[in-house]
């Protein structure tokens, strides 16, 4: 069964913009209280500038991934697998 699940996992290199919003975790970058935007401290604004930078990585890895197929080969479900009610 593990070998079935493998096959069905897939891997770009588009998937690496996921880690783009992860940078917005490493604290010592913005803790700090200057500048001030609007008066408001460089520790939130810096985090709601990544919340725009965020959706765009992920919408941009959607776009780029959402075609590739997930399996290779023949479907291997068959109709009675896919029926809820053939107990």
């Amino acid at each position: 069964m593990p070998s079935d699940r493998k096959a069905n996992l897939r891997w770009s290199n588009w998937n690496l913009l996921l880690l783009v919003p992860l940078l917005m975790l490493i604290t010592p970058w913005f803790n700090k209280d200057m500048p001030r935007l609007f008066g408001m401290p460089f520790f939130y604004w810096y985090q709601f500038a990544w919340v725009p930078v965020g959706v765009l990585c992920v919408l941009l890895v959607y776009v780029k991934t959402k075609d590739t197929p997930t399996t290779k080969g023949p479907d291997k479900l068959g109709v009675d697998e896919l029926d809820e009610g053939a107990n």
